[in-house]
């Protein structure tokens, strides 16, 4: 499961869901309100045209964040996991605080409950202790918080390529792909 939250960030979802579509994985995905709105600030692109092509490419459901009795929101439902990217801060504290009010909370926190890995790819700077505290209880819970810090030392020559490494390591952390070395993967 992909879930996309309203912080900055649609260039690593787009790269994400790409490499995932690349892997033929099948994927649910559901993006707040917000999220569709910086997706299209972003990118100028609406996020159902974004779903059109990602659909036209592989096997992608979409539900709405208001849906919360879509089959992603029950444990029951197989998968094998969830990642966010982007996570703001305020999903991130619905999730920790258990008090979600939509699909995307509801699918996190059934993938935290049920054992299931949980990439959390917060998007914020700087973090304030709340945010702090609101990332570590989702640790603690079993949560994979993934900042998209990248990997300066091995010299990236472009943003497509440090994106392209952070969505890999979303992937890897996810437990859909083997870990790669970052270094094969840019070009110095």
């Amino acid at each position: 499961m992909l879930g996309v939250s309203g912080a900055s960030g649609a260039v690593l979802t787009e790269a994400t869901v790409r490499r995932l579509l690349d892997l033929d994985v099948a994927l649910d995905v559901v993006c707040s309100d917000y999220g569709a709105l910086m997706w299209h600030q972003e990118t100028d692109e609406r996020f159902a045209d974004a779903v059109k092509r990602w659909t036209a490419r592989g096997r992608v459901t979409v539900h709405r964040p208001q849906d919360v009795a879509a089959p992603i929101s029950s444990g029951s439902y197989p998968t094998r996991g969830m990642a966010i990217v982007p996570c703001s801060m305020a999903t991130v504290g619905a999730i920790a605080s258990g008090a979600g009010q939509n699909l995307l909370h509801r699918a996190a926190d059934v993938t935290l409950k049920e054992k299931r890995r949980l990439v959390v790819v917060p998007r914020e700077t700087p973090l304030s202790l709340i945010h702090l505290r609101n990332l570590a209880t989702l640790a603690e819970a079993g949560a994979i918080i993934l900042p998209p810090d990248p990997a300066f030392y091995l010299r990236p020559d472009s943003v497509e390529a440090i994106v392209d490494a952070l969505a890999e390591r979303i992937l890897y952390a996810a437990g859909v792909t083997p870990r790669v070395d970052p270094a094969h993967t840019w070009t110095h």
